[in-house]
């Protein structure tokens, strides 16, 4: 899953940056609003970390901009937004929900509750509701990063492990490799690059079992198809 945190004061962004990325996310950053929006018209984003209190514009502003459809934004106008802010009055926090986020998370934070909140709202509208997926023998723990194809433990990268998480969101569904590449890297990765290729071949290896055929289908021309009956 890709997200875009906008966050003005440095340290604090680079550690949600380390934090998120050692979690398994494709991370960008911005530091203005400016910025943001430049990200949000080119990239389509599952999630965005948005601070309140910018150098050039708030938070309150930005959302309500996404939700109006003020901004043109690559991944829709329901992008989920969860606010991050030292202003943490009850007026702050009912404002920042009336105007559109998704969450509301009161600095400073403890690391562990900020990727539960994220990995709730990731959650929504997506195969399962749960903290675990689970899409016939394959069940994913996103809390844990851990992955098991018919109990058996999978030893996947951090890119493996995106990838699987992002069709387990999606079975039965054909997702093309630009959209994988726009969820499960973040804007350092050459869009040329054969990588989501060798990726997802070296993750259907890991999940080759038997002589069964493979969970993930390769859909010529059209992209990868995770089975619903794996």
């Amino acid at each position: 899953m890709r997200l875009l945190v906008v966050e003005d004061e440095e340290d604090l962004a680079g550690a949600l940056r380390v934090g998120l990325a050692r979690a398994g996310y494709a991370v960008d950053v911005a530091a203005d609003a400016a910025g943001a929006y430049e990200l949000l018209l080119v990239n389509a984003y599952d999630l965005m970390l948005l601070d309140i209190n910018l150098p050039d514009a708030d938070g309150f502003a930005i959302c309500r901009a996404i939700r109006r459809g003020d901004v043109e934004v690559a991944g829709g106008r329901d992008l989920r937004v969860l606010m991050l802010t030292a202003r943490g009055t009850l007026g702050d926090r009912v404002r920042g929900l009336d105007e559109g986020a998704d969450d509301y998370l009161v600095k400073p934070f403890a690391l562990a509750e900020l990727l539960a909140r994220v990995r709730a709202l990731l959650r929504r509208d997506t195969a399962g509701t749960g903290a675990v997926l689970t899409v016939g023998d394959l069940t994913l723990d996103a809390a844990r990063h851990e992955a098991y194809l018919a109990g058996r433990r999978l030893r996947l990268t951090p890119k493996e492990f995106g990838v699987l998480e992002y069709l387990m969101t999606r079975p039965g569904r054909v997702v093309p490799a630009e959209e994988l590449l726009e969820h499960v890297w973040d804007a350092n990765v050459d869009p040329f690059t054969e990588t989501v290729r060798v990726t997802v071949g070296t993750l259907r290896r890991k999940l080759a079992d038997g002589d069964r055929d493979p969970p993930i289908q390769t859909v010529v021309g059209r992209g990868y198809r995770l089975r619903e009956a794996a």
